[in-house]
């Protein structure tokens, strides 16, 4: 079994011991390690005893390598989503960060989860992405995203208004901060933290969430997943803000951009011992009440 690691550099040596665990556990399974070529360099005077081999090109991944892993949060596993693109390896993310919905694996669970991962004791959870396409190829190849796409006004600026269009049809003009255009996967970000609701994977939808909006009757939309969206922005400052995941563009030109669902689905990787659901209420802290213990 070939399994490819990615993660950024640690500023935190208190992760350390918790790397090298995933090292020697995968050692000990006699996995063939390889490791991205940005945490390589870093790993050669933090972890020994384990032989590795730098994952230079990441152009020739699918069909060499079974599975990816990510070192810390969900922002890294989001960036790691832009080297897998279409090539429908697996992944599993292991939280050494805050929240962790994607990177679902507590570094207290390392020995446990790597077991059941080389022993294939899980299920491949399947997630839509939505892409985003505008004359100008802002994002270039890397314009699609797993949680969300965000149009926004710059920190010292008024607020844009973003007109929308469903279908080609006029939806709505959005007055406020931006737009969230989320995914299902999404909905616990950004978007849950701007109000809109949590959407279970599999719902096969897209939700609009306005960011504080100026109209007190404007509320996120749920639209299935084959709609496609365009957007227009109108702003009295000289640019704007438009995001894909981690990735952000400064735009400073009237540019029409089209939403829509990609071609490709991510697999990430669920243990059998955990679910969707128990996710939610542990994440969440759902029922945190003395009465229910």
């Amino acid at each position: 079994m070939k399994i490819a690691i990615y993660g950024r550099q640690f500023n935190d040596p208190v992760v350390l011991p918790y790397i090298q665990q995933v090292f020697d556990v995968l050692s000990r399974h006699g996995v063939e390690i390889y490791v991205h070529q940005q945490l390589y360099g870093y790993l050669r005077e933090n972890i020994h005893t384990v032989n590795y081999t730098e994952l230079e090109n990441t152009d020739k991944i699918k069909g060499f390598i079974d599975l990816f892993l990510t070192l810390g949060g969900d922002g890294t596993l989001l960036d790691m989503v832009t080297m897998i693109r279409d090539s429908g390896i697996p992944v599993i993310g292991i939280n050494f960060g805050r929240l962790g919905f994607l990177a679902s694996i507590n570094k207290n669970d390392i020995e446990a989860a790597i077991n059941a991962v080389v022993n294939k004791e899980f299920t491949l959870d399947s997630r839509e992405l939505i892409s985003i396409t505008s004359d100008l190829e802002i994002f270039g190849d890397d314009n699609f995203a797993l949680n969300d796409i965000t149009i926004h006004k710059r920190d010292d600026s008024a607020m844009i208004t973003t007109h929308v269009f469903l279908n080609g049809e006029f939806l709505n003009s959005y007055w406020g901060d931006g737009i969230i255009i989320s995914t299902s996967t999404g909905s616990t970000a950004y978007s849950l933290s701007c109000g809109g609701p949590i959407i279970l994977p599999e719902s096969n939808t897209i939700v609009l969430t306005p960011v504080s909006p100026h109209n007190l009757n404007v509320r996120p939309i749920v639209l299935p997943d084959t709609s496609v969206l365009s957007f227009d922005v109108e702003c009295r400052c000289t640019n704007y803000l438009v995001s894909c995941d981690s990735r952000t563009a400064v735009i400073d030109k009237t540019m029409r951009f089209q939403v829509k669902k990609t071609g490709f689905k991510l697999n990430l990787i669920r243990l059998n011992n955990e679910s969707y659901l128990s996710t939610l209420r542990n994440k969440l802290l759902w029922g945190l009440d003395v009465r229910n213990y």
